[in-house]
Protein backbone atom coordinates (compact mmCIF):
# COMPACT_ATOMS: atom_id res chain seq x y z
CA UNK A 1 0.00 0.00 0.00
CA UNK A 2 2.47 2.43 0.82
CA UNK A 3 4.75 1.53 -2.32
CA UNK A 4 1.80 2.27 -4.19
CA UNK A 5 0.94 5.83 -2.91
CA UNK A 6 4.61 6.61 -2.68
CA UNK A 7 5.31 5.62 -6.69
CA UNK A 8 2.30 6.33 -7.79
CA UNK A 9 1.84 9.37 -9.90
CA UNK A 10 -0.61 11.21 -8.43
CA UNK A 11 1.14 14.53 -7.36
CA UNK A 12 2.23 14.48 -10.96
CA UNK A 13 -0.51 14.33 -12.52
CA UNK A 14 -1.95 16.90 -9.99
CA UNK A 15 0.95 19.46 -10.59
CA UNK A 16 -0.07 18.92 -14.85
CA UNK A 17 -4.31 19.43 -13.72
CA UNK A 18 -2.90 22.69 -12.10
CA UNK A 19 -0.39 23.52 -14.89
CA UNK A 20 -2.72 22.96 -17.39
CA UNK A 21 -5.76 25.06 -15.74
CA UNK A 22 -3.70 27.57 -14.57
CA UNK A 23 -1.59 28.27 -17.94
CA UNK A 24 -5.14 27.99 -19.43
CA UNK A 25 -7.14 30.56 -17.38
CA UNK A 26 -4.51 33.15 -17.37
CA UNK A 27 -3.46 33.24 -21.31
CA UNK A 28 -7.32 32.49 -22.27
CA UNK A 29 -8.24 36.64 -22.09
CA UNK A 30 -5.22 37.01 -24.45
CA UNK A 31 -6.91 35.86 -27.41
CA UNK A 32 -10.52 37.25 -26.42
CA UNK A 33 -8.83 40.68 -26.17
CA UNK A 34 -7.80 40.22 -29.88
CA UNK A 35 -11.44 38.73 -30.88
CA UNK A 36 -12.63 42.48 -29.34
CA UNK A 37 -10.12 44.65 -31.78
CA UNK A 38 -9.00 42.37 -34.51
CA UNK A 39 -8.21 45.59 -36.61
CA UNK A 40 -6.09 46.97 -33.91
CA UNK A 41 -3.93 43.51 -32.70
CA UNK A 42 -3.48 43.34 -36.51
CA UNK A 43 -2.25 46.45 -37.12
CA UNK A 44 0.09 46.52 -34.11
CA UNK A 45 1.50 42.87 -34.20
CA UNK A 46 0.72 41.24 -37.29
CA UNK A 47 1.26 44.15 -39.90
CA UNK A 48 4.66 44.67 -38.53
CA UNK A 49 6.22 41.49 -38.94
CA UNK A 50 5.00 41.90 -42.78
CA UNK A 51 3.18 39.04 -43.00
CA UNK A 52 0.53 38.18 -45.51
CA UNK A 53 -3.30 38.18 -44.76
CA UNK A 54 -3.03 40.00 -41.15
CA UNK A 55 -6.25 39.94 -40.59
CA UNK A 56 -7.04 36.15 -41.08
CA UNK A 57 -3.59 35.69 -39.26
CA UNK A 58 -5.08 37.92 -35.99
CA UNK A 59 -7.88 35.38 -36.14
CA UNK A 60 -6.02 32.25 -36.32
CA UNK A 61 -3.87 33.81 -33.35
CA UNK A 62 -7.10 34.69 -31.30
CA UNK A 63 -9.03 31.45 -31.75
CA UNK A 64 -5.55 29.33 -30.85
CA UNK A 65 -5.40 30.94 -27.18
CA UNK A 66 -8.70 31.01 -26.91
CA UNK A 67 -9.59 27.63 -28.51
CA UNK A 68 -5.99 26.13 -26.73
CA UNK A 69 -6.67 27.59 -23.38
CA UNK A 70 -10.21 25.40 -23.52
CA UNK A 71 -8.37 22.62 -24.49
CA UNK A 72 -6.08 22.58 -21.92
CA UNK A 73 -8.40 23.80 -19.19
CA UNK A 74 -10.43 20.71 -19.78
CA UNK A 75 -8.03 18.44 -20.66
CA UNK A 76 -9.78 17.33 -24.02
CA UNK A 77 -7.47 17.25 -27.17
CA UNK A 78 -4.54 18.77 -24.43
CA UNK A 79 -1.51 18.17 -26.78
CA UNK A 80 -3.65 19.86 -29.70
CA UNK A 81 -4.54 23.20 -27.76
CA UNK A 82 -0.67 23.31 -26.42
CA UNK A 83 0.73 22.69 -30.14
CA UNK A 84 -2.06 25.63 -31.17
CA UNK A 85 -0.47 27.63 -28.47
CA UNK A 86 3.10 27.24 -28.77
CA UNK A 87 2.50 28.42 -32.56
CA UNK A 88 0.94 31.31 -31.57
CA UNK A 89 3.35 31.92 -28.31
CA UNK A 90 6.35 31.41 -30.88
CA UNK A 91 5.20 33.93 -33.37
CA UNK A 92 4.65 36.43 -30.68
CA UNK A 93 7.97 35.69 -29.06
CA UNK A 94 9.65 36.38 -32.95
CA UNK A 95 7.59 39.74 -32.64
CA UNK A 96 8.98 40.78 -29.23
CA UNK A 97 12.61 39.96 -30.29
CA UNK A 98 11.87 41.59 -33.75
CA UNK A 99 10.40 44.87 -32.28
CA UNK A 100 12.13 44.68 -29.08
CA UNK A 101 14.90 43.20 -28.86
CA UNK A 102 16.17 41.02 -26.26
CA UNK A 103 13.74 42.62 -23.69
CA UNK A 104 13.36 40.53 -20.35
CA UNK A 105 10.03 42.03 -19.44
CA UNK A 106 8.57 41.17 -22.53
CA UNK A 107 9.89 37.99 -22.65
CA UNK A 108 9.49 36.41 -19.33
CA UNK A 109 5.38 35.89 -19.47
CA UNK A 110 6.08 34.48 -23.44
CA UNK A 111 8.91 32.36 -22.32
CA UNK A 112 6.82 30.71 -18.92
CA UNK A 113 4.01 30.07 -21.87
CA UNK A 114 6.06 28.61 -24.26
CA UNK A 115 7.49 26.23 -21.13
CA UNK A 116 4.42 25.97 -20.01
CA UNK A 117 2.98 24.42 -23.68
CA UNK A 118 6.44 22.44 -24.03
CA UNK A 119 5.68 20.56 -20.95
CA UNK A 120 1.91 19.61 -21.67
CA UNK A 121 2.83 18.83 -24.92
CA UNK A 122 5.17 16.62 -23.71
CA UNK A 123 4.21 15.02 -20.88
CA UNK A 124 0.12 14.40 -21.43
CA UNK A 125 -2.68 15.65 -19.80
CA UNK A 126 -2.02 13.79 -16.66
CA UNK A 127 -4.76 11.77 -15.02
CA UNK A 128 -7.16 14.48 -14.20
CA UNK A 129 -8.13 15.55 -17.83
CA UNK A 130 -10.83 14.68 -20.39
CA UNK A 131 -8.80 12.56 -22.57
CA UNK A 132 -7.71 10.08 -19.85
CA UNK A 133 -11.69 9.61 -19.10
CA UNK A 134 -11.85 8.59 -23.30
CA UNK A 135 -8.91 6.64 -23.43
CA UNK A 136 -10.37 4.24 -20.83
CA UNK A 137 -13.97 4.01 -21.97
CA UNK A 138 -12.63 2.88 -25.45
CA UNK A 139 -9.79 1.17 -24.14
CA UNK A 140 -10.86 -0.89 -21.19
CA UNK A 141 -7.72 -3.54 -21.41
CA UNK A 142 -5.41 -0.70 -20.41
CA UNK A 143 -7.12 -0.89 -17.04
CA UNK A 144 -6.88 -4.63 -16.72
CA UNK A 145 -3.64 -4.37 -17.66
CA UNK A 146 -2.60 -1.41 -14.99
CA UNK A 147 -4.67 -3.49 -12.35
CA UNK A 148 -2.60 -6.53 -13.74
CA UNK A 149 0.81 -5.43 -13.24
CA UNK A 150 -0.14 -4.05 -9.92
CA UNK A 151 -1.35 -7.40 -9.04
CA UNK A 152 1.91 -9.43 -10.56
CA UNK A 153 4.15 -7.34 -8.50
CA UNK A 154 2.45 -7.30 -5.41
CA UNK A 155 2.18 -11.55 -5.95
CA UNK A 156 6.43 -11.83 -6.96
CA UNK A 157 7.40 -9.78 -4.07
CA UNK A 158 5.01 -11.40 -1.73
CA UNK A 159 6.71 -14.43 -3.01
CA UNK A 160 10.39 -13.45 -2.74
Amino acid sequence: MLRSIATKPFLSDFGILILRVVTGTLLIHHGYEKLANIENFADAFVRPLHLPFPILLSYVAAFSEVIGSWLLITGFLTRFGALAIMGTISVAIYHAIITAGFNIYLLELLGLYFGAAVAILAVGPGLFAIDELIVRRFSPELEREQSGSIDTVVSEGGAA
